[in-house]
């Protein structure tokens, strides 16, 4: 038996019928040229053979004798694939709007933990052609990023490749870890650091009283409250949309920002508009909580984690766009310059201080009788920059799923793909009503942003 590390612990500890702490992701794929209408059967036939499994698709915790659970893990030596890959079909006519209803019920179900912690779904019967992958995989196995990135493996970049590769029997590959901007990795490289940082702690006192008092580091537990900070249930809703991304590169370039703050904005402003609907728009602004990369252009090959966690200030208190737009950006260079004159442990110390909030949810009455430590979760993360294929078929959107929680109902996680910005909506069913329409806003906050800063 293998003991279950303390990173991978929290997951499993925190996880309740009220927050799934499995992270998932939803594929969108175009037919090849000359598929017929079996392509999906046959593609779901040719993995059902696929029976390689590496060791993180066959492991879930363990039971010891007197009933003691989580304390590590055990391998299953024969993995019920018909279990764990499902065949579904939209009912007709097969609309968008009914993929992402059936995977809001699966996103918002526990995985069953007397079994390997991930399933898999092909979903066929949708409109012009296309089918579609759903996935989860449970936090403490690999976070979403990783997961991400293990899908993108099984792609290729010709068209012409029809070798069916299955996420589950891929090797491990040797990666420098250089940190992707993920709240999940931002853990991982806290908790693999930790005995470092605990070694460095008068210096890290004295880094908290500069960065916090001095140099006005943007701090967590400022956030007003909001519908998007209470309690939630265990039932989720989810939306996905992508944008092209030489229309969020035309803002970035005419406004001298970067494309994170052209992000950052979209959000804010689909936010603000989403919260007025609601009636619900405080007077204070709204605060994000950004895993970004810490690296500098000096150590952009060396390998290692180096990501952090910064709070912007979402100006959702102010309607002029253009204005919003340079009060984040000003907000995130401000955060960033913090960050980068400290020391790597320094500065993945005061990370771990200000991530430290997501930790409180857990104890009882945190969520009602205390400020949220910040908003909303907003994570971009860098994705393929080609096309890419499976079995012929074009992958034409890659949309992240992460985790909702209390006092955090809401999480945005968006993943560049090709010539795209793919964004994925995850939020609680119940505290969070009418979800879907954050994306008509995010396409309006675009165009005002586009109208104020493009001409």
């Amino acid at each position: 038996m293998e003991l279950i590390s303390p990173t991978d612990l929290i997951f499993l500890l925190g996880e309740s019928r009220e927050h799934p702490m499995h992270v998932g992701g939803l594929s969108l794929y175009e037919l090849p040229d000359g598929a017929g209408p079996d392509f999906v059967r046959e593609l779901y036939e040719e993995l059902v053979t696929v029976e390689d499994f590496q060791p993180t698709f066959r492991k879930h915790p363990a039971t010891l004798l007197g009933g003691v659970a989580n304390v590590g893990w055990t391998y299953d030596d024969d993995v019920d694939l018909d279990y764990h890959l499902r065949r579904s079909a939209l009912p007709s006519p097969g609309r968008i709007r009914d993929l992402l209803e059936l995977t809001s019920r699966l996103h918002g179900t526990l995985l069953d933990r007397h079994r390997p912690l991930w399933e898999a779904n092909l979903i066929e019967g949708l409109p012009d052609r296309q089918f579609a992958v759903y996935t989860k995989i449970h936090h403490s196995l690999i976070d979403g990023v990783s997961a991400l990135k293990l899908t993108e493996r099984t792609l290729s970049t010709d068209p012409n490749d029809t070798e069916v590769r299955a996420p589950w029997a891929l090797p491990p590959k040797k990666s420098t870890r250089r940190g992707d901007g993920s709240v999940g990795q931002l853990l991982r490289t806290v908790a693999d650091t930790a005995g470092s940082v605990a070694g460095v702690a008068p210096s890290t006192v004295k880094l908290a009283r500069a960065a916090l008092l001095e140099q006005q580091l943007t701090l967590p537990f400022g956030a007003p409250k909001t519908i998007l900070n209470g309690k939630i249930g265990g039932a989720r809703r989810v939306a996905a949309q992508s944008w092209p991304q030489d229309r969020v590169k035309r803002v970035k370039q005419a406004a001298g920002v970067t494309v994170n703050d052209v992000v950052l904005a979209m959000c804010a402003g689909a936010l603000r508009a989403y919260l007025i609907e609601q009636q619900a728009l405080p007077d204070a602004p709204l605060i994000a909580m950004v895993p970004v990369s810490l690296r500098s252009e000096a150590d952009a090959d060396a390998g290692g984690n180096q990501v952090g966690a910064v709070l912007c200030n979402l100006a959702t208190d102010v309607e002029d766009p253009a204005v919003r737009l340079a009060t984040i950006s000003d907000s995130m260079a401000g955060n960033k310059k913090v960050f980068a004159e400290l020391p790597k442990l320094q500065a993945l110390a005061l990370s771990a201080a200000l991530l430290s909030p997501l930790g409180l949810v857990v104890l009882p009455g945190i969520v009602g009788n205390t400020p949220p430590p910040f908003n909303i979760v907003i994570s971009n993360v860098p994705g393929p920059r080609q096309p890419m294929y499976w079995k012929g078929a074009r992958l034409t959107g890659s949309y992240p799923l992460s985790i909702a929680m209390d006092g955090q109902a809401v999480n945005i996680t968006l993943v560049s793909n090709g010539d795209r910005l793919d964004f994925g909506i995850v939020g609680c069913r119940r505290s969070v009503p009418h979800l879907q329409r954050l994306l008509g806003h995010l396409e309006d906050a675009l165009k005002d942003l586009e109208r104020a800063v493009c001409g």
